[in-house]
């Protein structure tokens, strides 16, 4: 199996460090609902998981939540609730999502919020070793004494600088240092330190949990091509100098973005799809399928069409792992080459799109085989093992696709029936949309649907 290397930048041949494959990817900042880019990720890393086991090895995976940040920050002042409050409600959502999506559950969910003792060990480590310094309350990290800084993202330090915004923390020494720990803000949580109160920097997180879960050098760490730099870089340059063990990771896997027009889809930028929505539109199958139709490294661009014509292609793919029809007796159709197709494919960087070309291959050649009246067991056998490792389910969806956009107009109009003060009668969708099994739920940002079992 050769996986793409972002540290070298060069495709090579992956075998882990021990007998457990050690796996940690960034999760989400669970400052607002989750959107397409972030299932997108998951899916992917959800296909190399499941890709790993079905090869036989064991796999333990480490996903964090970033639940302190200046964005839970605001965004919990702007809704009137505490941070823990926010991080937990769209926590629970994520992980609900991510469930109807099939994607496995991580092993481990640390938040950074509860993994502040292992942080202040590394930071105060740093400081020990003259790699960080601590200068009115903050404590920085010193990006010229990290030998190899850039080697990640492929970046010179002076390019780095040239083209870094003007910095505004008094007492940096370099406006290339980083926050390790941040001094307390009136309004802000913090924490204690021997620095004073405050809280963790961005990047000291994910090297406190990667390295308490999953030991001082993984096998693989994942995330989003946005996270190379500075977030993944950081990471490297912190857990190396307190360590002393390189690398921290051999290999660094991340995923091309979603793209909504001519721009990624962001929180930040408004342009997106939640999770939310497309689950409430799409089966499971179908945006996986749309998922993993494109190569992971490659950017995805969303359109309602294309996701359309997966929905399509997951239901040809349902009637081919049915029953075999053939006679008794009928020769069997044998589906050893697409297996070989299928492994060679995932075998070649996680090749997902001729993967599912080898699966729909197969498929067409069970329909087939069905007219001609051989035996097709095997074959659907195989057409299920294969879905099971991308994580599809082949299974009929339930009709919430369709009635998503009518369960969002009633919304729209309970909505204008309670701006009219007709409270009665917004009750009363609500309470029939309840009957039909779609509960509502009114937040500070609007009011969500979700069908229920």
């Amino acid at each position: 199996m050769k996986l793409y290397n972002t540290l070298t930048g060069a495709t090579e041949t992956f075998e882990p460090l021990g007998d457990v494959v050690k796996m940690y990817v960034c999760g989400i900042t669970p400052y607002s609902p989750s959107h397409l880019g972030h299932a997108l990720k998951a899916v992917v890393f959800d296909a190399l998981r499941r890709y790993l086991e079905y090869k036989g090895y064991a796999v333990e995976h480490v996903e964090n939540f970033t639940d302190i940040d200046d964005k839970m920050i605001d965004r919990a002042a702007v809704e009137g609730v505490s941070v823990s409050e926010l991080a937990e409600r769209n926590i629970g959502r994520y992980l609900s999502e991510m469930g109807a999506l099939n994607v496995l559950p991580a092993h481990v969910y640390p938040r950074a919020t509860e993994e502040i003792p292992k942080m202040l060990e590394i930071i105060g480590g740093l400081v020990d070793r003259g790699m960080a310094y601590a200068v009115g309350g903050d404590v920085y990290f010193r990006v010229r004494r990290g030998a190899g800084y850039g080697k990640l993202s492929g970046r010179s330090l002076e390019t780095m600088r040239a083209g870094a915004r003007a910095e505004s923390e008094a007492g940096k020494e370099d406006p290339m240092d980083f926050a390790l720990w941040k001094g307390e803000k009136p309004g802000e949580p913090s924490w204690g330190s021997p620095w004073g109160p405050g809280r963790p920097g961005w990047h000291i997180e994910c090297s406190a949990m990667s390295m308490k879960y999953l030991g001082e050098s993984l096998d693989i760490h994942g995330g989003g091509q946005e996270l190379t730099f500075p977030h993944h870089e950081n990471e490297i340059a912190q857990s190396e100098s307190y360590t002393g063990v390189e690398p921290m990771a051999r290999f660094w896997m991340h995923n091309g973005l979603m793209r909504l027009g001519d721009e990624k889809m962001s929180k930040s930028l408004g342009n997106l799809v939640t999770v939310h929505d497309a689950l409430g539109r799409y089966s499971s199958d179908a945006l996986r399928l749309f998922f993993l139709s494109s190569h992971y490294r490659s950017p995805l661009m969303y359109t309602e069409e294309g996701v359309a014509a997966q929905e399509r292609a997951a239901e040809r793919l349902r009637n081919a792992a049915g029953p075999s029809v053939g006679a008794a007796g009928a020769p069997e159709l044998d589906p050893s080459p697409f297996r070989d197709g299928f492994v060679e494919a995932m075998d070649d960087d996680l090749n997902t799109p001729r993967a599912l070309a080898s699966l729909f291959g197969l498929a067409r050649e069970i329909n087939r085989a069905r007219e001609e009246g051989r035996a097709t067991g095997e074959a659907a056998e195989a057409l299920g093992e294969f879905a099971g490792v991308l994580g599809l389910t082949l299974e009929e969806p339930e009709r919430a696709g369709e009635a998503g956009p009518l369960v969002d107009l009633l919304i729209e109009t309970r909505a204008e029936l309670r701006a009219a003060k007709m409270y009665a009668q917004a009750d009363a969708v609500r309470d029939r949309l309840a009957e039909l099994g779609y509960a509502l739920e009114d937040e500070a940002g609007g009011t969500t649907w979700k069908r229920r079992g």
